[in-house]
């Protein structure tokens, strides 16, 4: 069974991270988000559930208004060794159950909890680890939870998932 929001909680509280969480109705899309945000501070996110021409998982996570080139995100991503081979397509929603433990709309890098074989590597873009606070879902999107970009940073490496900090985002011409 995949971790409960509780359970990512007490994984959070016993690393002594502060975990601040709002409670709202659920919400699926970037927009949704946007529109019942409210005043949490901090950078909010969106989430890439990708996989690659040979089955390999990745889970990147930008800013919700970051632009990724999907086409070429995996050039991105093998230049800094991370050994991206093709094009992206979308992990399907079983997978993403299977290894994030979570569904479409919930998609958060605190899902690496419930990847106990480490199948997916986790990439946070560069322009999200310039603010001091992240936002996410805690495995679902019935809730956001703030936390510190050095604690969230700490608590992938906790569990097994050291996040690449990378930039994902601009023109192809960039690479």
């Amino acid at each position: 069974m995949p971790a409960t929001p509780d359970q990512l909680f007490a994984a959070l509280d016993r690393l002594g991270i502060a975990h601040p969480t709002v409670s709202h109705p659920p919400l699926f899309t970037v927009e949704q988000s946007q529109s019942l945000r409210g005043t949490i501070q901090g950078g909010h996110t969106k989430n890439l559930f990708l996989r690659d021409k040979k089955g390999v998982l990745f889970l990147v996570t930008a800013l919700e208004s970051a632009v990724i080139e999907l086409k070429s995100l995996h050039r991105r991503l093998a230049a800094a060794g991370l050994g991206a081979t093709g094009r992206f397509s979308f992990g399907s929603s079983d997978l993403l159950l299977a290894t994030l433990g979570v569904t479409p709309g919930s998609v958060t890098p605190f899902g690496a909890l419930n990847d106990t074989s480490g199948r997916v590597t986790i990439v946070l873009d560069a322009e999200l680890m310039q603010h001091a606070v992240i936002n996410a879902h805690p495995l679902v999107n019935t809730m956001t939870t703030s936390i510190a970009r050095d604690d969230l940073v700490r608590f992938l490496e906790s569990i097994g998932h050291p996040p690449r900090i990378l930039d994902v985002t601009g023109p192809d011409s960039e690479l």
